[in-house]
């Protein structure tokens, strides 16, 4: 997942609980979740913030969830893995946080982005964000996620998600495993899930050297993401350890602490591998 790109905005102060009525919706329109749990919806929030360019198209407001079933080798971002790290935090509260900036992310051709973590390890709070910054705040949305937990997304939830930045990490199964602890197909079929539900996708692919960066291993991935026919972008990630200091703090070993970089040609070469296959690679 992309890395907060800055320090996270300030939290407000947690909000009084709101009283339940007998709908659950404190006066609003009642929304999917909001009907399955009949009470106000709360998650596991790490943090948010304002991103431009790298967590979807235009200046956004990103919302990171706690808790990511992955435990990634190159991750950058280990404190979002447990759902104990956030905070317990309403939907109110997202939501008017990001309200404060929507004539600014409007203006600035972007939208609202739930990162994590895994947003999919809570898929009810996701789907009331989701349904809110959509309904409520007009802005466009995008859903971070490594596809993993394709099987929790409902269709409703689909529905008010207008990008998907899918993570695809190898296209190597035992690589795949090495990387993240587990298998890589419930990725694919939720890859191929959008396709037929027509969604937009960005796949995002981590360069890492050598990992990731062989040719089969990179071809595979693009001809996969060729074959669904709604791919409109790829993100070529270089690898970076700009999250060594947090696996330090956590108390556990960056196993890639030795791994470079890649080369400005690794990762050219990387992107014309993608574009071979018809994919717009940035």
């Amino acid at each position: 997942m992309a890395a907060p790109s800055g320090p996270a905005l300030p939290h407000c102060p947690p909000p009084a609980p709101a009283p339940a009525l007998p709908d659950g919706t404190a006066g609003r329109a009642v929304t999917p979740a909001g009907a399955a749990t009949r009470r106000p919806i709360t998650g596991a929030v790490h943090s948010w913030d304002l991103s431009t360019g790298v967590d979807g198209p235009g200046t956004r407001f990103v919302t990171f969830l706690a808790g990511c079933p992955l435990d990634c080798l190159y991750c950058h971002n280990p404190d979002t893995r447990r759902m104990g790290n956030g905070r317990r935090t309403t939907a109110d509260e997202v939501v008017g946080e990001a309200s404060k900036y929507t004539a600014f992310i409007r203006a600035a051709g972007g939208g609202a982005t739930i990162s994590g973590g895994e947003p999919l390890l809570q898929p009810v709070f996701a789907g009331e964000l989701f349904h809110r910054f959509k309904h409520e705040l007009g802005l466009h949305t995008a859903l971070d996620t490594s596809g993993y937990l394709g099987p929790r997304t409902s269709d409703s939830l689909l529905a008010d998600v207008d990008l998907v930045l899918l993570d695809i990490k190898s296209w190597d199964r035992a690589l795949y495993r090495r990387l993240t602890g587990r298998p890589l197909e419930p990725t694919l079929d939720f890859a191929r899930r959008l396709a037929d539900l027509g969604k937009d996708v960005w796949v995002r692919f981590v360069l890492v050297p050598g990992l990731t960066d062989p040719a089969d291993n990179v071809d595979g991935v693009a001809a996969f993401a060729a074959s669904l026919g709604n791919v409109s972008r790829v993100d070529v990630l270089p690898f970076h350890k700009l999250g060594a200091a947090k696996w330090a703090a956590l108390g556990r070993e960056f196993t890639l602490a030795d791994t470079p970089a890649p080369t400005p040609g690794q990762i050219e070469a990387a992107r014309a591998r993608f574009t071979a296959h018809g994919l717009p690679a940035v």
